[in-house]
């Protein structure tokens, strides 16, 4: 059913997560369209759409379907673009990975110190 508020929390996790609705679309499978209908009307996505949703933005499907989520833990996963960028990571080879974690720990590490 028809959510106004629905409609806006589904725009703001997007955003939040720091995906366009192409990006949104193109990592669920789903054509771009239907993303700006789901934002617009508050219409929820099909079932099988949901749990991938709230993999990539980062939020619990309860959160998606507007009801009381629970708060996330500390160790959280990354979400919207950073999730994108893991999840391809994992899929190069050993080797890839390695220079890549080793880009981010140096990362990690300046921000650190300072």
């Amino acid at each position: 059913m028809p959510d106004p508020s629905r409609a806006k929390k589904l725009r703001s996790l997007r955003e939040a997560a720091g995906l366009s609705q192409r990006e949104l679309a193109r990592a669920l499978d789903v054509h771009y369209s239907n993303v700006s209908f789901w934002e617009r009307s508050g219409t929820l996505p099909r079932s099988e759409v949901l749990a991938p949703m709230s993999k990539i933005l980062g939020v619990s499907v309860e959160a998606l379907l507007g009801e009381n989520p629970k708060a996330k833990a500390a160790t959280a996963a990354p979400a919207g673009r950073a999730r994108l960028a893991f999840d391809a990571v994992s899929k190069l080879p050993k080797r890839q990975q390695e220079k890549i974690l080793s880009v981010v720990e140096a990362f990690v590490g300046q921000a650190k110190a300072s």
